[in-house]
Parts: C-alpha cells; sequence; structure tokens
C-alpha cells in the first residue's frame, strides 16, 4: 500500500465524500416514482438494475476522473479499469435495489478505498434519511443533518443476547443456508432484508453480526471498512479475508466473531 501520509488520507476521505455527494441526487431523482423502472440482469432469477444505479455510478466516476484519475476503478454496473497509483476504487451505486425498487430505505451507496489487501477506508449513503456513514484511519462517524456522532461496535459476549441481521432468508447454497441458519437458532433475533444497512447499524451499536454469502468485492469493501473502524471484525466464514466477498461474517468484537465462526464450520 503506497504510504498514508495525512494529507493523502485526508484526499481520500474528501473523495470518498464528494463520491457520496455526487451519487446521492442521482438515487433520489428517481426513488419512490411511479416511473422507475427496472431491468433484469439475469436469465434466471431476478438481480435488478435501474437509471439510478447507472446514473449514480456514472456521477462517482466523473468525481474520480477529476480528482484522482490515477486510481483504479471497480463499479459494479461498469466494470473494471485499471490505475497507475496502487489505489482502488470499489463502488456500489445502489446496494440493495430491490429495497430501493420497494420504496425501502435499506439500500445505500458504498464507496471504498483500498489495494490488493483490502479497504483503507469507506461509507455507507444512506440519501433519502440524509445519513452518511464512514470508517478509516481517522475513526469512524455517522453525519446527519444534527451533526456527527462517533461510532462504536457492541460488546455482547454470548450468542443468546445478539441480534443478527442478513439480506435473504434463503442464505446462499443449501450447505452454506445450513450453516447460517446454525447460528441463527442460537441467537436473541433474528431480522431479515436489510441490505447494506446492517452494516452501519452494526457500526452504530445497534446489532450484533451480519451474516451472508454470495457478495462481491463492490457489496462489502464499503461496509467492511465502516465495521472495522467502528471496532468490529469482518472475515470470511474461516477467518480468513473477507475484501474479495463470497462467504461474509461481521461481528461486533472477537469474543462474538469466534462464537458464531465456530458455528459456521460445523453447522451440523
Amino acid at each position: 500500500m503506497p504510504t498514508l501520509s495525512a494529507p493523502l488520507l485526508n484526499d481520500l476521505r474528501d473523495t470518498a465524500m464528494a463520491l457520496a455527494d455526487a451519487a446521492r441526487p442521482q438515487t433520489l431523482r428517481h426513488f419512490r416514482q411511479a416511473s422507475l423502472a427496472a431491468d433484469n440482469k439475469r436469465d434466471v432469477g431476478f438481480d435488478p438494475v435501474t437509471e439510478g444505479d447507472r446514473g449514480a455510478e456514472r456521477a462517482m466516476r466523473d468525481v474520480l476522473a477529476r480528482r484522482r484519475p490515477d486510481d483504479g476503478i471497480t463499479g459494479e454496473e461498469y466494470g473494471s479499469s485499471q490505475g497507475r497509483s496502487g489505489l482502488t476504487w470499489v463502488l456500489d451505486p445502489i446496494d440493495g435495489t430491490r429495497a430501493y425498487l420497494a420504496g425501502a430505505t435499506s439500500w445505500g451507496v458504498l464507496a471504498a478505498v483500498g489495494d490488493e489487501d483490502g479497504p483503507i477506508l469507506g461509507l455507507i449513503d444512506q440519501p433519502y434519511l440524509e445519513e452518511r456513514f464512514y470508517g478509516g484511519p481517522d475513526g469512524a462517524w455517522l453525519e446527519t443533518r444534527t451533526g456527527r456522532r462517533a461510532l462504536g461496535t457492541r460488546s455482547t459476549a454470548t450468542l443468546d443476547r445478539a441480534i443478527l441481521c442478513t439480506t435473504f432468508p434463503e442464505i446462499g447454497t443449501p450447505d452454506e443456508r445450513k450453516a447460517f441458519e446454525s447460528v441463527r437458532d442460537r441467537v436473541m433475533l433474528t431480522r431479515y432484508g436489510l441490505d447494506c444497512y446492517a452494516y452501519a447499524l452494526l457500526a452504530l451499536g445497534q446489532i450484533d453480526l451480519v451474516i451472508e454469502a454470495g457478495l462481491n468485492a463492490y457489496d462489502i469493501q464499503g461496509p467492511m471498512a465502516l465495521v472495522q473502524a467502528a471496532g468490529g471484525i469482518v472475515t470470511d466464514w474461516q477467518g480468513g479475508p473477507a475484501h474479495r466477498g463470497g462467504q461474509v461474517i461481521a461481528a461486533a468484537n472477537a469474543e462474538l466473531h469466534a462464537l458464531a465462526l465456530e458455528l459456521l464450520g460445523s453447522p451440523g
């Protein structure tokens, strides 16, 4: 990773904020509008994309072309481009497009920047609620219309007191579902369908675990940077790196992470 001097950190953080600023109006102009339509990116199943997704990513890429032209980009809608700086921006213009279509507010704009070892900093922006969750080497905080508050994960140390979230009840493959259910059956409460907002709630200290499978790098890198900066742990289901996606567990603390990881590894 390039040396992260204070000026570079400030520039990366300011660029991330500029990305979220650019994406907000593009997402809001279509949200909860009767004219909102979606195309399906899959031949089997339903993986929607809207003009909100496309417009937001175009706006974010325009920001990077002006501010950080030497950095690489990986985005959900327009693919990857190589850079020369050693840094890559990972963009998901609307994580939770199904929620976006339904008029629910669990979707968000995701942005992160990092290298081959994972994200350095990232954010989750919820434009409709005007909530911006940021995490990086300089801290973790939530910005709202009323000001800023520091973020920190919970100290819940037992599964029977934990709140677990995931996006889909029918998580992953049958084997992955069985592993997930081994944790679900031990926690106090499980909630479904929160998309990226679950990671924001984890960083906010409202929930304790997020377990998902089948993720892409652009689904997890922004949330991962946020949760880690807030004091949480994000790995794959074997305890290894999670920044490339796949099976992901995010936990509020090391104790809870270890308990859930043991169950994921031995669901029977």
